[in-house]
C-alpha cells in the first residue's frame, strides 16, 4: 500500500545519486532486481524520524533530510498500530549495526546457486546489513512477515521492498 504522508512504521524507498547508487543498483540488477529508481531503503519513526542503514552504521535521523526527495512510502495492506509501534520498538535496538556492501555479494552469490558454506547464516546475520535488510528485520521483530515466498531471511534489496508493496 502507497502513501503520500509517512507513518510510523512505513517504508520509505529512494533514490541514491552518484557512485554508490549506480552500484547499488548494479547489485540489485545481478540479483534479478532489475534497473529501476529506488536503491534505498528506510524505516519511518514516530516524531518524525527515520532508521536507516549507512556505511558509517545504522542512525536516527529526521525526517525532514528526506523532504523535497523522490520518496515513495510503502507498507503492507493491513498494517495495524500495535504493528507499528512493535516495528519502531524493534528499530532502536539497531542504531549502530555496521552497513555491508558484501551482503549485495552474498545475496548475488545464494541467487547464482554458488555453494558457499556459511552463506545463508552470513545473509541472515544482524551483526551488518544493508538498508533493506534492517527494514525487513525489524518487521520480523515485530512479528511482521513481509515476504511469504520461502526467501531466506535478509534476502531482501530496496527493489524487492518495492516489487512486494508498491505495485
Amino acid at each position: 500500500m502507497k502513501h503520500t504522508h509517512p507513518l510510523p512504521g512505513d517504508i520509505g524507498l529512494t533514490q541514491i545519486s552518484g557512485v554508490s547508487g549506480r552500484l547499488i543498483r548494479f547489485g540489485q540488477w545481478i540479483n534479478g532486481d532489475g534497473f529501476a529508481d529506488y536503491e534505498h531503503a528506510f524505516l519511518v519513526l514516530p516524531d518524525h524520524q527515520v532508521l536507516e542503514a549507512e556505511p558509517g552504521g545504522a542512525r536516527i535521523r529526521p525526517l525532514i533530510d528526506y523532504d523535497g526527495a523522490n520518496v515513495l512510502y510503502v507498507c503492507p495492506e493491513g498494517l495495524t498500530e500495535r504493528q507499528r509501534a512493535g516495528i519502531c520498538t524493534a528499530a532502536t535496538r539497531y542504531v549502530g549495526v555496521p552497513y555491508s556492501f558484501l551482503d549485495y555479494a552474498a545475496i548475488a552469490t545464494h541467487r547464482f546457486h554458488v555453494p558457499v558454506p556459511g552463506l545463508r547464516r552470513y545473509i541472515a546475520t544482524t551483526r551488518h546489513m544493508i538498508c533493506s535488510q534492517l527494514v525487513d528485520q525489524c518487521y520480523l521483530d515485530a512479528g511482521v512477515h513481509l515476504f511469504a515466498d520461502g526467501r531466506w531471511p535478509g534476502y531482501v534489496t530496496p527493489m524487492a521492498l518495492y516489487q512486494l508493496l508498491a505495485r
